[in-house]
């Protein structure tokens, strides 16, 4: 199964692909795919109504797609969590997750307009694994525990202003939480049909191959995030954490090849679908 949402921005209807990759309208269910969904066993729930025939099929045919879960409670984000990415920026790689916030409402559609924005001169892109979060988790025991709480997994882009985000502050926020800087999807894939440990990450500009690596790099894998995360913070249903891009950002790369304006952003995780985003001007 596959979870996603389909319409216009802020009207975007639930529907869940099957895998023989017919689309099934959700809205029987649940009006929205969201933190109460997930926590309702919405997942579950879904698969018995496939299951027994019960959803009816909608065609989604020239829809545009929207991010597979409404509105995150919060978007956590862990940075140089790949060796090849910090040794490219020039930092320490790190023997803890450098963890910092990104404003949820950064997260768009996977096809949906990336903006530079105004007075931006390094408009970086991140193509990263996100884990959808299912249950509450506080002080989690092991990164065994992870399972548990752990409803899904996507493709991001964490989108990047790096002048805004490593000349303007100490902080990372405002070089992270421009508008549009966090296509999610196209779909939302539970846990249980996803091993995080080895999939192939893939990004592109303009047709150049920019990021190409696997999870299997990662200092910091998925469970370990979410349980370290919960002895810090509450996780809660409907959250997204992005766990960290490979070597190959603009930042890393000789000329520093930031996005402009009409650039062609396309971004992939085996398994997981593919996004694609024209970039545009703020």
């Amino acid at each position: 199964m596959k979870f996603t949402r389909f319409g216009p921005a802020g009207i975007e209807r639930p529907v869940v692909l099957a895998e023989d990759g017919q689309a099934y309208d959700l809205t029987t269910l649940s009006s929205r795919i969201d933190g109460e969904f997930l926590a309702d066993n919405g997942i579950e729930r879904t698969r018995d109504a496939l299951e027994a025939g019960r959803l009816p099929r909608t065609d989604t045919t020239g829809l545009r797609v929207g991010a597979p879960i409404a509105r995150p409670g919060k978007v956590i984000c862990v940075g140089l969590n790949y060796r090849d990415h910090a040794e490219e920026t020039g930092a320490e790689v790190p023997t803890k997750p450098v963890v910092f916030m990104k404003a949820a409402n950064t997260v768009i559609g996977p096809n949906d307009e990336v903006l530079v924005p105004r007075d931006s001169v390094k408009t970086d892109y991140e193509v990263e694994l996100a884990v959808v979060i299912g249950a509450t988790a506080r002080y989690l025991d092991s990164p065994d525990d992870a399972a548990s709480v752990i409803a899904g997994y996507a493709v991001s882009n964490d989108v990047s202003e790096r002048e805004f985000q490593l000349e303007r502050s100490t902080q990372w926020d405002l070089g992270k939480s421009c508008e549009t800087f966090n296509p999610l999807g196209p779909w939302l894939v539970p846990a249980a049909e996803v091993d995080p440990s080895a999939l192939e990450l893939l990004l592109s500009v303009n047709g150049e191959v920019r990021q190409r690596s696997t999870t299997k790099e990662m200092i910091f894998d998925p469970a370990y995030l979410v349980w370290y995360l919960s002895r810090h913070m509450v996780l809660e249903p409907g959250d997204v954490i992005n766990t960290g891009t490979p070597a190959g950002v603009a930042l890393g790369l000789p000329g520093t090849p930031y996005l402009r304006a009409g650039d062609v952003i396309e971004v992939s995780i085996e398994g997981l679908g593919t996004q694609r985003q024209k970039v545009g001007q703020a």
